[in-house]
């Protein structure tokens, strides 16, 4: 009720992750905008057109529908983007999680390469790589997975990506005959593997959502 005081002095200290305006029409979110805008000046807050994108979504397989030019509201332009990233996820104008999937495979190849050396360390056990794997790096990917809409493209970068990081835990594998040594196919990791693969893990987690 009296604020925070700081220096002798109140202050209101207020953190706001993002502010999502919505309407069926262009004219419905520009008048939403005007009302914000005056309701921030109220409080002695200003609306940061820089950090300010305007996406406008059609449903439409012709790519080129809803163009349009940048917003302007009194004299401020908020720019018009395709795609934008909201409470960490990617947002497009198509309404595709392709791009969402890349974007966390990229998260996800980063964060195995900060632990590739414990992935690599030989004093550990599978069993604790693995748990490695599945607590560190696999929730960086799978990350709002449940809205996800798959296509084959999507699945297969999955998969690669699940069998490269356990092609690194398992290491290669020594042929009985040959006596050379050789790459796991995905059979084998299957087998090695006892958890459930990416997909399913992503299909157990839809459904639990749901």
């Amino acid at each position: 009720m009296d604020g925070f005081k700081l220096n002798g002095t109140h202050q209101l200290v207020v953190y706001v992750e993002g502010v999502n305006i919505l309407g069926e029409r262009i004219h419905n979110i520009k008048k939403n905008e005007e009302v914000l805008m005056v309701a921030s000046k109220e409080t002695g807050l200003e609306v940061n057109a820089d950090k300010t994108k305007y996406e406008y979504m059609v449903m439409s397989r012709d790519q080129n529908a809803g163009r349009s030019h940048n917003m302007k509201i009194e004299n401020r332009s908020f720019e018009r983007v395709e795609e934008f990233k909201y409470l960490g996820t990617n947002l497009t104008n198509q309404n595709s999680t392709q791009e969402e999937i890349k974007s966390r495979l990229k998260s996800g190849n980063a964060c195995q390469h900060l632990v590739q050396k414990l992935l690599s360390f030989s004093l550990l056990s599978k069993n604790i790589n693995i748990t490695i794997y599945r607590t560190i790096i696999l929730p960086v990917v799978l990350c709002g997975c449940e809205t996800w809409s798959f296509t084959l493209r999507g699945k297969s970068r999955l998969r690669v990506f699940e069998n490269r990081v356990l092609r690194r835990i398992f290491g290669p594998k020594r042929d009985k005959v040959t006596g050379e040594w050789r790459k796991l196919n995905n059979e084998e990791f299957n087998d090695l593997y006892s958890s459930p693969n990416i997909l399913r893990g992503i299909k157990s987690r839809k459904i639990i959502w749901a």
